[in-house]
């Protein structure tokens, strides 16, 4: 669910290899999103060895294999997705097949709180920019209201979204959670892409909860 997809008949504006593609491959990475994550890690020291992580429609792994290698044997990530991963995970981790957006999704909730919550997940594109990014925001806040359960005081959060009308809204949406938020187009992103990450640091302490 991490990679946006399209309606029959629509051009994939995501198809085809590029630099990064070949980097990923040769790396041993299913896909080249995992750069995107790598410079945001960089710029923000978003993992750390010992980090509980969750990542969010983690399909087809390329996010969830370079968590394993930053949090290390002492850490723990937990990749959930629709559909199983196309790579195996080391021994740090452990992939769970279910809707990753569900609050009611108990074996989300059993290995909580986490320390980070990601998400590169995108809907399906149909040409249409306007709904597209409808459904990107909406995908962003599920996965925003994950976080707001399942992180940890002083976590993180990394979400994708499509810029849009909705950004405005998206971004006063983590900040209300969090004490910092940053917006991230990363290096690796397509120049005919509209995607961006939101990025929440430093989950707040809501009064009356522990």
């Amino acid at each position: 669910m991490a990679r946006a997809r399209t309606s029959r008949g629509i051009k994939n504006p995501y198809k085809g290899g590029d630099a990064f593609t070949a980097k990923a491959r040769s790396e041993g990475y299913p896909a080249r999103s995992v750069y995107k994550l790598e410079e945001i890690d960089r710029r923000v020291h978003l993992l750390k060895p010992g980090m509980r992580v969750i990542d969010l429609g983690a399909a087809p792994g390329s996010w969830s294999l370079y968590v394993t290698q930053k949090v290390g044997a002492s850490g723990r990530l937990f990749a959930v997705d629709l559909e199983p991963l196309a790579i195996p995970l080391p021994e740090n981790a452990i992939a769970i097949v279910g809707d990753a957006l569900s609050l009611e999704n108990d074996e989300l909730a059993a290995h909580a709180p986490y320390d980070v919550v990601l998400s590169d997940m995108a809907p399906r594109t149909t040409g249409n920019r306007i709904g597209d990014q409808t459904r990107s925001f909406e995908l962003y806040m599920r996965a925003l209201a994950v976080a707001e359960k399942l992180l940890k005081p002083g976590g993180a959060f990394v979400g994708k979204i499509f810029m849009g009308e909705d950004l405005p809204e998206a971004k006063a949406a983590t900040r209300r959670l969090f004490t910092e938020e940053r917006g991230i187009r990363p290096e690796g992103t397509r120049a005919n892409s509209y995607e961006m990450f939101i990025v929440g640091l430093g989950k707040k302490i809501v009064p009356g909860t522990t």
